[in-house]
């Protein structure tokens, strides 16, 4: 593995003070995926369990390529690497690991006899792979970069016979698939995720070990991440040996819930799908020049996805359009999905035409743009006038316009000359709201 320039020291302090940590980890079925809108994962969760420990945001970086994750690690992009790495003398030399997350072994995956569902125990057993020695001469495929390629590398030592270790630029997950397809011959998982991995590929076999029990750990970089780390321990010493660790690790690798979601047409890793209604949000989004993935997070947001529901206030639909302002584009917000989303398109883009001049940059203007959608774009204007005339800038949301959007539920503010629209409760929620919108599309932007 290739020595890298270690990047400018950034700790604990400096992640505080930046306001948000970075994490590289395996985009898959099992570190972190977008399941039906949401994003989801083992480490995505652990992670974002210890971002909100530190009440800090949480950036995910997806690298499924481990020598590019070390690279992210290194240069300072990623905080921390959490690809369920393998504790061992190599990679001490190249970063600090923390407390273990867990233990688990590698094991061999191999395919059953094609007519192993009529075949008795007995002779399925006798047609596998049960003694490593039987590994002699036998191509095997594994992740570059991987611990699995040291594992198979002692065997060969210890029992004196060769092992054509093919190297292949996919990580466990797909070369698991690939042994089910009938691709490769062999490769090797660790025995945990094995767990997941048997329930959606029935025809293969995980109970041959090829290794010791292993520790898998939380990796950052070799200098200038001290304090990070002794946090990371302690929080993680703590965590683990909680019942919320216990269901943590009991949703993601063990029965069959994430097997069926592995195979749903919504597991947007597999499919590249957000929702049932991807291509009339393709459709819509082209006509204001909007991505549609940001339009799916706006309508996650809003409905989840749910084209029947109805509000309190009697916003309709996956976009929550109100039915007189739909009617004030012509349409019946009620009628139809297609309807519903025209009509949210057809307000975005009357939205963007109110801020075009006043917020040219196009990034900006779209949180103003959310904000309004959520809350009426008069209250967002009284915002940017009590920003201007506190001297801040009434062309930047964050810290600026979102600061005093929050201070017009204060008397002082909504009393103001420069008011025009009043009272308004829920301005901080309003903040949240566009943080939720925007933090949910870096996820779908992932998606390829």
């Amino acid at each position: 593995m290739p020595q890298i320039p270690v990047a400018a020291n950034r700790d604990l302090d400096e992640i505080i003070l930046s306001g948000k940590i970075s994490v590289v980890t395996n985009f898959n079925q099992t570190s972190y995926f977008i399941y039906k809108g949401e994003p989801m994962g083992f480490y995505f969760e652990l992670l974002r369990r210890f971002a909100d420990h530190l009440d800090l945001d949480l950036e995910i970086i997806p690298e499924n390529d481990i020598d590019k994750a070390y690279q992210l690690l290194q240069s300072g992009e990623a905080d921390i690497i959490a690809m369920g790495l393998t504790v061992n003398s190599e990679r001490k030399e190249l970063m600090n690991f923390s407390v273990p997350v867990f233990e688990t072994r590698q094991v061999l995956v191999q395919r059953k006899p094609d007519s192993w569902r009529s075949m008795r125990v007995h002779e399925i057993e006798k047609a596998l792979i049960r003694s490593q020695l039987d590994l002699a001469d036998k191509s095997v495929y594994v992740q570059k970069g991987s611990s699995f390629k040291q594992s198979l590398l002692s065997l060969e030592k210890e029992s004196g016979e060769d092992i054509d270790i093919v190297e292949a630029p996919f990580d466990s997950e797909e070369l698991v698939k690939q042994v089910s397809k009938g691709e490769i011959p062999f490769t090797v998982c660790d025995e945990k995720i094995a767990r997941l991995m048997n329930a959606l590929y029935p025809n293969l076999d995980f109970s041959t070990p090829v290794s010791f029990p292993q520790k898998q750990a939380l990796g950052v970089r070799k200098e200038g991440s001290e304090v990070l780390l002794k946090e990371i321990d302690t929080w993680l010493t703590r965590f683990t040996a909680s019942d919320e660790y216990v269901l943590l690790d009991k949703k993601y690798f063990k029965g069959y819930r994430m097997a069926r979601m592995a195979g749903s047409d919504y597991f947007s890793n597999n499919t590249g799908k957000v929702s049932p209604f991807d291509e009339l949000i393709k459709k819509y989004s082209d006509t204001i020049g909007w991505d549609w993935k940001l339009v799916a997070a706006l309508i996650y947001q809003e409905s989840r996805f749910d084209p029947a529901v109805e509000s309190g206030r009697g916003a309709y639909g996956l976009m929550q359009v109100m039915p007189e302002t739909g009617r004030h584009f012509g349409l019946d917000v009620t009628g139809s999905v297609d309807n519903n989303i025209r009509a949210g398109i057809s307000y975005i883009r009357f939205l963007d035409g109110i801020f075009v001049k006043k917020i040219p940059d196009n990034e900006e203007r779209i949180k103003f743009i959310l904000a309004s959608y959520n809350a009426g774009q008069g209250h967002i204007i009284d915002a940017m006038k009590l920003a201007s005339k506190n001297g801040f800038d009434p062309g930047k949301w964050d810290g600026n316009v979102a600061l005093f959007l929050a201070k017009k539920s204060e008397k002082a503010y909504y009393t103001d000359p420069v008011v025009r629209n009043g009272l308004l409760k829920g301005g901080a929620a309003v903040n949240s709201y566009v943080d939720a919108v925007l933090e949910r599309y870096d996820h779908y932007k992932n998606l390829k």
